[in-house]
């Protein structure tokens, strides 16, 4: 073996080739041997987790491994359905060895010449079966005669699959597969088998990782694993990923062309605007900061837009929309990752995941949203709802430029196609002359043909279907349309071997409009070809509509931003703040120095009392204000903010719930009653100078679950009337934490305000998790004074605990 790994440096230093060569390969064997340790790292763990779950979790394996129940209370273990699958395996895998040699070996051979040697070895498809981490079924939002379940697919398979090519051994040693599969049982029937078709998909691309064995092993080069992993994972998306699907009926003589090609549920609009405070990724020397030049990548199932990249600027204006189809709701999600872009390779500067469940329930969104996975950057979207109409009033061509329709393709099958290689050339159609035998032979063949399909400047591209002049196909299509009074459909159907056209149509689709439903189904004749080939298709038209959202319901998630608290712009400055619940005037205090020691500032309890027996004469005046309230947040929010407020941006609640509540407790000590609307600083477990218990402050709060970020939002505004420490005042700074959870790297902290008893943080904090296991959480919140390390002077100024099983958190609410 020494003899053998020193063969390379021998035969290198013989034919006078440079060192370098030499330290070249070993870097490649070395990165070579890092991804094979890497894979079966990997393997030995997830065996490790398939085999003995409580085990692994105990063990505290990365969350991402976890199977989705553990994090998703609807997502429900099926530990029965897993029993039956180990029991069934070995005979599933008898089935795929006879189906390897007998189906896919002599499909292979047919394939190509070179490949006509091809013989499977070895076909063992091992002990360990696929296992379904988790079942969700859909029982909201879908029709009363269908049913949709998503499993979580997990495969860490043991199988081993090897062939021969010509003396050369390839094959596979084990594979991983994770994904959503989605499996759709419709329509329901009223007599046997009860469910007419099974349809199953992928709702994104799976996650695949394959350890190779043979010659296979230099896929495991670096460079070329990525390269050939992707392949593989985009022949699985070409086929098994939205918008594709496999549909099996399982009662005869029932149409499954509707279930495989059902029509989109609507389009997502996508107004990228700008992003401010990203991070720094360029360096000098690896030490000095620069700016970046980021850019966005926006996803939805399969389809990917990039934006533009805009150069050395950590606060990025883009302003460009993208449009994507979207075909099951709820399960498809907006993805959008920004990366800053360099010569060698873009470094990842946040990303965002936004369930489209919500958008299309709130019609319009515009917010700012928090990026994941960052230390800082916020991200300004605008999104749109439009839904699909058969409204021909809605196809007026919009003044931006923007999509007004969608035309939908269904294309079918061809009959006919002409053997022969026919030429389109000025006009005429013409045979072009066999050149030699070897063309003559390929002349005899039936054609293998595919499609161009073509709608303004975007074209499309069908499967191949080889040596049939019927081929079938069974796709579908969809593009965007802007003027459907002027645009063509343009189809071209071409030889994969000879690359030229065996037949054209152009279709206007000023046609569609003479047709109430605007659907065309029918044979359409080919042009420049045989006289009897015509091309089987379905076309369909849907307006583009934006619907008004309904102002009877509360809107979820970041929309509901858009109702307040309100923001007031202070006479005399642009400073904005939140206006707070006003205070009845016997409970306003003098202002308070920034040395004094004041506890007279505080309202005092024989006050409170004449208080009480007053609350009559002071209930209308609250009610006043918050009317006055929202004629101010109106005018507010016609103007455009300025950018500097980032506070005006933070997702907020409607204001409803603290008008209401204003009329209910008009004065600050019936606020005090009521436990959930109005939170004093505590001043248990707290030494006062009197000895007394009583409140130490107040502190506005605005806490809602955001629904579309999956995230419990916290928004800090102010405090006030606060107990100073010392006489040489107080710094103060706001710590929250999500009990439970008391690690430090959970903790969430305001910045610190000098010398103010009355400070004003607005500023805005996220816990990503389920809204199920935030109904269990408390929300601890502490006041702290910044002292020096070494003082003496009391750090807590006050806290304050929240049930938020006693909220309706999806509502919110935004109190003192």
């Amino acid at each position: 073996r020494a003899l053998l790994w020193l063969g390379p440096v021998y035969l290198a230093g013989y034919l006078g080739l440079s060192g370098s060569w030499v330290l070249l390969g070993l870097a490649l064997w070395l990165c070579w041997g890092h991804n094979r340790r890497w894979k079966r790292d990997r393997l030995a763990a997830a065996f490790a987790l398939l085999e003995d779950e409580r085990e692994a979790v105990c063990r505290g394996l990365a969350a991402r491994q976890l199977p989705a129940w553990v994090h998703f209370p609807d997502v429900e273990r099926v530990e029965w359905l897993n029993k039956v699958l180990v029991q069934a395996w070995p005979y599933f895998g008898t089935i795929m060895e006879k189906t390897f040699k007998e189906v896919v070996e002599p499909k292979i051979r047919a394939k190509n010449v070179h490949l006509k040697t091809c013989t499977f070895t070895k076909i063992h498809f091992g002990e360990k079966c696929p296992r379904i981490n988790g079942i969700k079924a859909y029982t909201k939002e879908i029709d009363r005669r269908q049913v949709i379940l998503d499993l979580q697919i997990c495969y860490i398979g043991d199988c081993e699959i090897h062939m021969d090519i010509s003396k050369f051994n390839l094959g596979v040693k084990g594979v991983q597969l994770y994904g959503t599969l989605r499996v759709i049982l419709e329509p329901l029937l009223t007599d046997a088998p009860f469910i007419g078709a099974v349809t199953l998909f992928f709702l994104q691309k799976p996650h695949l990782e394959i350890n190779w064995a043979g010659m296979s092993n230099l896929l495991d080069v670096p460079g070329i694993n990525v390269m050939s992993d992707s392949l593989i994972q985009d022949f699985i998306a070409a086929r098994l990923v939205l918008p594709n699907r496999i549909t099996v009926p399982l009662k005869k003589n029932m149409n499954i062309a509707h279930l495989r090609f059902p029509i989109p549920r609507g389009v997502i609009r996508v107004h990228l605007l700008e992003a401010e405070n990203l991070v720094q990724k360029d360096s000098f020397l690896g030490a000095i900061r620069g700016k970046s030049d980021p850019y966005a990548l926006l996803r939805v199932g399969t389809v990917q837009y990039r934006s533009k990249t805009v150069s050395r600027d950590l606060n990025p204006i883009w302003n460009e929309t993208f449009e994507f189809v979207v075909h099951e709701v709820p399960g498809q999600d907006l993805e959008v990752d920004l990366y800053d872009e360099d010569p060698d390779k873009d470094d990842f500067m946040g990303s965002l995941l936004i369930s489209l469940v919500d958008v299309m329930n709130d019609r319009t969104v515009d917010e700012w949203f928090p990026l994941s996975k960052t230390t800082s950057g916020h991200l300004h979207l605008k999104l749109e709802w439009l839904s699909l109409v058969n409204d021909q009033e809605k196809l007026r061509e919009d003044k931006k430029g923007l999509s007004t329709a969608i035309l939908i393709v269904y294309l079918d099958s061809a009959f006919n196609l002409p053997k022969n290689h026919f030429e389109y050339s000025n006009g005429e159609c013409g045979a072009k002359k066999i050149k030699n035998n070897k063309y003559l032979k390929k002349t005899e063949r039936e054609p293998s043909s595919f499609v161009l399909l073509t709608v303004g400047n975007k074209t499309q591209k069908s499967k191949t279907c080889n040596f049939s002049k019927d081929p079938t196909w069974g796709q579908a299509f969809t593009f965007f349309v802007h003027s459907a009074h002027s645009q063509s459909l343009h189809v071209e159907i071409k030889d994969k071997d000879r690359d030229t056209a065996l037949g054209t149509s152009v279709i206007c689709l000023s046609h569609l409009l003479k047709d109430p439903n605007m659907t065309l189904d029918q044979r359409f004749q080919l042009d420049h070809s045989s006289s009897d080939s015509f091309i089987k298709m379905k076309l369909v038209l849907r307006a583009l509509n934006v619907e008004e959202p309904d102002p009877q319901r509360v809107k979820a998630g970041v929309n509901a931003s858009k109702q307040g608290p309100v923001c007031v712009a202070e006479k005399g400055g642009d400073q904005q703040k939140f206006a707070s619940p006003p205070k009845p005037e016997a409970s306003k205090v003098p202002p308070v120095s920034k040395d004094s020691a004041a506890l007279d500032s505080l309202p005092k309890k024989d006050s409170r009392e004449d208080l009480d027996t007053n609350d009559s004469s002071a209930a209308p005046v609250p009610s006043e204000t918050a009317a006055g309230l929202n004629e101010t947040g109106h005018e507010q929010n016609a103007e455009r903010q300025p950018p500097s407020a980032l506070h005006t941006r933070a997702a907020v609640v409607p204001t409803l719930p603290v008008v209401q509540e204003l009329r209910l407790a008009p004065s600050v000590t019936s606020l005090g009653s009521l436990p959930s609307s109005c939170f004093e600083l505590s001043s248990s477990n707290l030494e006062l100078q009197n000895g007394t218990e009583m409140p130490l402050g107040e502190i506005q709060l605005t806490v809602r679950y955001a629904s579309i970020r999956q995230s419990l939002v916290v928004l800090v505004n102010g405090c006030r009337n606060l107990v100073p420490s010392s006489n040489r005042g107080v710094d103060p700074y706001v710590r929250i934490y999500l009990l439970p959870d008391r690690r430090w790297t959970s903790r969430k902290k305001t910045s610190v305000k000098k010398k103010t008893l009355n400070p004003q943080y607005d500023e805005k904090f996220e816990f990503f998790e389920s809204l199920e296991d935030v109904k269990k959480r408390t929300l601890d919140i502490a006041v702290k004074n910044s002292r020096p390390f070494i003082s003496q002077e009391r750090k807590e100024l006050g806290k304050v605990r929240i049930d938020l099983s006693q909220e309706d958190l999806i509502k919110g609410f935004a109190q003192w």
